[in-house]
């Protein structure tokens, strides 16, 4: 195209226009998406890919230092927009009001992706208190369930999308793990029965189970073994790839999820684990 091209003008001035067009919207311009958990680790990544592409991005998280942190370094880099809203998501009546606000803030809720979790120590089941169940339940499975049942209103208007971060625990189990497998087990199920509610609807839902992942929590873990580095080296050499995986490329498969690429796309369970179930 040579409209407006300039006189002696080194590029068409049109192209220029849009490719910057481009690069200020992305494929999330315009839309909110709520990423609990989103000050580190996995949520972070999603979070970062969103912003990324244009997203107004609300990252919940209880560490308020961390999300706001987080927030403040995706703003700057732009061209989408962060902003942190310190939540702690296992208390519903406040996680409920956040996203009241979120939507009263920025007038819609396109995504919401249910991330934050908690791994408790590697504990056998006789060590595993009811007390420690029901925190991780709380944590990992209830606030999944009630950020759902609170998004979904506002996720109608636009047609929106749900993305559940379960784990390949959920699926394969983990030694001295079993309340953690069992909370991303219920995440799976949560995630395929509203798939099948909410489709009628225009809302899709699904789930990614990530393997091993770099992330704080990741580390956490590998802390309470009794060799740290040489439990992250044995993780690493599960994947086929010889590592584990980064937050953003788990972010990238909920941007995947959460545009129109995956339009007929609801109700599954993504196994994002480098190969590591592979070749038994």
């Amino acid at each position: 195209m040579e409209l407006l091209r300039g006189a002696g003008a080194g590029r068409d001035v049109v192209s220029e226009i849009g490719e910057w067009e481009y690069r200020m919207s992305g494929r999330f311009a315009g839309r909110v998406v709520i990423v609990t958990g989103g000050g580190k680790g996995i949520g972070a990544g999603c979070a970062a890919v969103f912003c990324q592409e244009g997203a107004r991005v609300a990252i919940l998280d209880r560490d308020a230092t961390a999300g706001t942190a987080t927030a403040s370094q995706l703003t700057a880099a732009g061209p989408g927009t962060a902003e942190s809203f310190p939540c702690d998501v296992a208390e519903p009546t406040a996680f409920r009001k956040i996203i009241d606000d979120v939507a009263a803030k920025w007038g819609r809720i396109d995504c919401l992706i249910n991330n934050a979790g908690i791994h408790p120590p590697a504990t056998t089941i006789d060590d595993t208190s009811l007390d420690m169940v029901d925190a991780v339940m709380r944590v990992n499975y209830l606030s999944t369930f009630a950020g759902a049942k609170f998004a979904v209103p506002y996720l109608r208007k636009t047609k929106g999308t749900i993305v559940n971060i379960s784990s390949m625990t959920a699926v394969l189990g983990q030694d001295r793990s079993s309340a953690y497998a069992s909370s991303k087990a219920a995440q799976v199920g949560l995630t395929k029965s509203l798939a099948i509610e909410l489709g009628p609807q225009g809302i899709r839902v699904n789930a990614i189970l990530p393997s091993n992942i770099d992330t704080p929590l990741m580390h956490e873990w590998a802390a309470t073994l009794d060799d740290p580095q040489s439990a992250l080296a044995r993780v690493a050499a599960l994947q086929v790839f010889g590592r584990m995986g980064t937050p953003e490329e788990i972010g990238r498969i909920a941007l995947f999820l959460a545009t129109e690429d995956s339009s007929f796309i609801t109700g599954q369970a993504i196994e994002a684990e480098g190969g590591a179930s592979l070749d038994y």
